[in-house]
């Protein structure tokens, strides 16, 4: 396989490898236990554990799947969307799929609650807002108001970007959901932002209004409420914790005392090969790394990938000390070979080649683990 045509199939793998997880999920038999965590996931977690890896963190359908799936996935965003989908006939796509789509049916996943929950999440969340189509208060007033400046999507409109100073707030941004309380947008409502194009709205507004359009732009916009437990945790199975591993009774103070302390952890060798006699190709993994695995760990390994935010447990930092001792070649091939369970990070071994897996895993330990390390797994 030549390097080009190998960097041309990299979003196809990524797909690839989320339709092997998601064939896993389906085939899975559901028990009691299992439920039980789901149930606790908020609409949010719902809508990004099992949505929005082909519909977008934004209901956009901008995904890594849309370039590879035909239809591509459906955009919530578009007046379109509002026109043709109804309530009922999205519970109904969720439950049951659509045929001649990549859209399945989630009945063995999650319960009808679920599906009706993540539904009008769906639709109280991406799909755009329209005086005439939407009865909720906040929703007419932001398109009728706020939209023409800080955009239908809260991103801030083409215009009022390219010529305000300042630009209107991004209310989709990290930064956003950083600094606004609901306290701080209630008050720059109220009385405008001095020095910006944002007036005062005390006097054209009841307060019933204003708490609206503000709770609006939090949910919609922000995610500022509901977006506890998101991950995909629950998704790809529970991870074993220190609590579950807890013995059901613990030992006497007397016997922790005369127990030996727990050894230092040991260093890796970093000298270690990569296993099977692989030789990796960093210029490679490195095209691979940018595709599909910047997202989450960051381009500069630093784990600030733009969907780091609302991962938990967050990527992995290739950047820290922990992971500069720990993660030696064969320990980073195993991760991008097997996966993490509990975690976001799939396993890589059913869509990509031993060399593929390889490459990326000496990109990872050259770039971020030994910054400046020998060609020692350079093909010859």
């Amino acid at each position: 396989m030549s390097r080009g045509s190998r960097s041309s199939r990299f979003p196809r793998l990524w797909l690839a490898a989320f339709l092997f997880m998601g064939a896993s999920w389906f085939s899975a038999p559901v028990g009691a236990g299992e439920r039980g965590p789901q149930a606790q996931q908020t609409p949010a977690a719902l809508y990004h554990n099992y949505c929005s890896v082909c519909h977008g963190d934004k209901g956009d359908g901008q995904s890594r799947a849309q370039g590879s799936l035909k239809p591509p996935p459906r955009d919530f965003t578009t007046p379109q969307a509002m026109q043709d989908l109804t309530r009922d006939r999205m519970i109904a796509a969720v439950k049951g799929g659509v045929p001649g789509t990549a859209m399945v049916g989630w009945t063995s996943q999650l319960t009808d609650a679920q599906i009706v929950s993540v539904v009008d999440y769906v639709r109280d969340t991406f799909m755009r807002p329209s005086v005439a189509a939407d009865a909720s208060r906040g929703r007419q007033i932001y398109a009728r108001v706020c939209s023409v400046c800080h955009g239908d999507r809260g991103a801030g409109s083409m215009w009022a970007s390219a010529n305000l100073r300042p630009a209107p707030r991004d209310f989709s941004s990290p930064q956003a959901r950083t600094e606004l309380t609901r306290e701080r947008m209630l008050a720059a409502v109220a009385a405008g932002r001095p020095g910006t194009a944002m007036s005062g709205y005390a006097t054209k507004m009841s307060a019933e209004d204003m708490a609206a359009v503000v709770d609006y732009i939090r949910g919609a916009f922000m995610r500022a409420d509901g977006t506890a437990g998101i991950s995909g945790t629950h998704a790809r199975g529970v991870p074993t914790t220190a609590a579950q591993n807890a013995p059901a009774h613990p030992p006497s103070p007397a016997k922790q005392a005369a127990e030996p302390p727990a050894a230092t952890p040991v260093k890796a060798d970093m000298k270690l090969p990569l296993p099977m006699g692989l030789r990796g190709d960093a210029a490679a993994g490195r095209k691979f790394y940018d595709a599909n695995c910047a997202t989450c760990h960051g381009v500069k390994g630093d784990g600030q990938g733009p969907r780091a935010y609302f991962i938990n447990p967050k990527p992995k930092v290739f950047t820290s000390a922990e992971s500069k001792a720990l993660l030696n070649r064969p320990a980073i091939y195993a991760g991008v070979s097997a996966g993490r369970r509990g975690t976001e990070m799939p396993a890589w071994d059913k869509v990509l080649s031993k060399q593929e897996m390889a490459d990326v895993s000496e990109y990872v330990f050259r770039s971020f683990i030994q910054p400046g390390a020998g060609d020692v797994a350079k093909r010859p």
